[in-house]
């Protein structure tokens, strides 16, 4: 699937969304960082240009909500069967472990 969102813009979404978060907590950028362990620094730099490690991004989601949302946004889809013959058809195959494409 093709995303016509940028890393960039999504970057800047996220810190938009965990900025939004933390001010609907009525936390300063000081209590978010103390609280999550991420330096205050780090956490000023995220919110005015989206950048930040994953370590750092999922401490502050901790504290601010919705990490679990995203480790299961992130899950594999499950196969959608339409009859009984492809689910038959799914249970004798053997399930793939490489991607294909480069």
């Amino acid at each position: 699937m093709i995303s016509l969102i940028s890393p960039s813009k999504a970057q800047q979404k996220l810190a938009e969304n965990v900025r939004n978060r933390r001010l609907s907590m009525e936390l300063t950028q000081e209590g978010l960082a103390e609280r999550s362990g991420v330096p205050l620094a780090t956490l000023r730099n995220f919110e005015q240009k989206g950048s930040i490690s994953l370590e750092s991004f999922l401490k502050l989601l901790m504290v601010v909500g919705g990490l679990e949302e995203t480790i299961n946004v992130l899950k594999p889809s499950k196969p959608n069967f339409t009859s009984i013959d492809e689910v038959l058809k799914g249970t004798n195959s053997t399930t793939r472990k490489r991607g294909r494409k480069k």
